[in-house]
């Protein structure tokens, strides 16, 4: 089990040091938790860059139901007639 310290400030202290806080998210790798009154209301989490091929994948996955004979047509032949 992996436990991850997060810090947390007021919207006052975060809109006073804004860029402050940000570039300790990005050298730090943690989030940020912005409260008001107390209560969480935001959180600026760190960049990640993603593989887009991984994205792209991720996706797709699952959005073909079922492709029997990948060399014949999607669709009937007489069909592409009502597309002209």
């Amino acid at each position: 089990m992996t436990i991850v310290m997060q810090n947390v400030v007021s919207k006052s202290q975060f809109k006073a040091q804004a860029l402050e806080f940000l570039r300790e998210v990005e050298k730090e790798k943690r989030p940020l938790i912005i409260t008001h009154a107390g209560k969480p209301v935001a959180e600026v989490i760190p960049y990640k860059e993603e593989d887009q091929d991984k994205l792209i994948r991720a996706f797709l996955k699952g959005s073909v139901l079922s492709y029997i004979d990948p060399e014949q047509p999607a669709i009937d032949p007489e069909d592409w007639d009502m597309l002209k």
